[in-house]
């Protein structure tokens, strides 16, 4: 049986593949069963309920290509229907794509468009991706955009695809990603290096941000003035680490916020935006660079602004062809 055949009111007995080849077993029924607790997938592992090759097994144990394992029937909590893709964004996804291989798919996201489903969100980009391409019984997003950033972003089609890249990320090698910003005021060449600890917290509202304190996780980031305008920069961003709104608040951190960021701007800077029509914030992931975890091969993926964005730097007199 496959895993897209598998119904999880019986017991089922699924040949693993080479995506799946190295996997824990704990983490490949996490993924089997979407939605089952956790305490629920541990203790069919400990009660011997769950068998590999007839055997029993630790959650710890990784499965071999061939394995045969045996899952038990379990009950699932009732999820909401993921609603059909509709027909506008179905073209724009279809669109979006920037490079596609076996194991490896890029997409430029639109901005406004969640990565995944949650929070009141029931279809993200990874739901409307599986909705459209039923025949793939893998996709995986291999990293994460905020639903107000645009830009490039990987899903991973193998499992070992998926391994090979997130483990880059945890390195902090092997993968570059680089930002444009949009942000108020003139940018000093001068900033180049902006490494400060970045602490999540919330507001008297219940409102989660992101600040700089002393408390949080070290975070750094690389930036480059491309151009200036009157009163607006356009910058070159690199996050180093991978923290939550790192370069938002690394702006911010410089007295620079950007253009359109309704959750860190003041009112007066908001309402020099809302004047120039800006309407989202301005920040795009523009490329990605990186070794191919399967044929080595470099890879340098450009997602383009779309036009919105571009006009919104046109106007702001930072358009993306000039570079300081």
């Amino acid at each position: 049986m496959s895993k897209t055949q598998h119904d999880p009111s019986r017991v089922s007995v699924i040949q693993i593949d080479e995506d799946n080849h190295g996997q824990r077993v704990d983490n490949f029924l996490l993924t089997l069963l979407k939605g089952a607790p956790k305490s629920l997938v541990y203790r069919i592992i400990r009660k011997g309920e769950v068998r590999v090759n007839k055997g029993r097994v630790k959650a710890d144990s990784r499965l071999s290509t061939g394995d045969q394992i045996r899952v038990p029937p379990v009950r699932l909590p009732e999820q909401g229907e993921v609603p059909d893709v509709s027909p506008a964004l179905a073209d724009i996804l279809r669109d979006a794509v920037i490079y596609e291989d076996a194991g490896l798919l890029a997409v430029n996201k639109p901005h406004g468009l969640a990565v995944h489903g949650g929070s009141g969100v029931s279809l993200g980009l990874i739901e409307a991706l599986r909705k459209m391409r039923p025949e793939h019984s893998f996709l995986e997003l291999v990293h994460r955009l905020d639903r107000d950033t645009s830009g490039v972003i990987l899903i991973a089609k193998k499992r070992s695809v998926l391994t090979a890249l997130q483990q880059m990320l945890v390195n902090k090698q092997g993968i570059r990603k680089q930002y444009l910003a949009l942000v108020h005021g003139r940018w000093s060449e001068g900033i180049k290096d902006v490494r400060l600890p970045l602490h999540r917290t919330e507001r008297q509202s219940g409102e989660r941000i992101v600040v700089v304190s002393d408390e949080g996780k070290s975070a750094h980031t690389h930036t480059r003035l491309r151009v200036t305008g009157k009163d607006y920069s356009l910058i070159e961003a690199e996050p180093v680490t991978g923290r939550t709104h790192q370069i938002r608040v690394h702006c911010l951190s410089q007295g620079h916020i950007i253009a359109g960021d309704q959750k860190y701007s003041d009112k007066v800077l908001a309402d020099a935006d809302k004047a120039r029509n800006i309407n989202r914030l301005c920040l795009h992931a523009w490329q990605l660079t990186f070794r191919h975890p399967t044929s080595g091969e470099t890879l340098h993926l450009t997602a383009p602004p779309d036009r919105e964005l571009n006009t919104i730097f046109d106007r702001a007199g930072c358009p993306l062809g000039e570079s300081a």
